[in-house]
């Protein structure tokens, strides 16, 4: 039986979207691809796998984010470290390339 797939969408600034693309092309990977092994890694990690953090007032993110949306970012980034266990780790490569492998068919 495959594994049932779901659709996320996802609205961004046009420009971050072509600036992201190019680099993307660079790498081989294209943005679906990206999303995926970013959720993969938040899994399998238990936490973001990049550093998540808040500008300084006055940062160029504010003319693109609320400062509301930060503080609900910031929130959800809490819970988060707070409840590892809510979320899927792996314990080798093999079962996160096996996890991987079956979310691609």
């Amino acid at each position: 039986m495959s594994r049932l797939k779901t659709s996320i969408c996802v609205q961004i600034d046009k420009e971050d979207k072509k600036r992201a693309n190019v680099i993307l092309q660079k790498l081989g990977v294209s943005m679906n691809d990206l999303i995926n092994l970013t959720i993969k890694q938040l899994i399998m990690r238990g936490e973001i796998p990049f550093d998540v953090s808040l500008p300084q007032e006055g940062h160029e993110l504010y003319s693109y984010f609320t400062k509301d949306s930060l503080d609900r970012a910031a929130k959800e980034l809490s819970y988060i470290e707070k409840h590892p266990e809510e979320y899927k780790s792996y314990n080798n490569i093999e079962e996160l390339k096996e996890a991987f492998n079956k979310c691609l068919t």
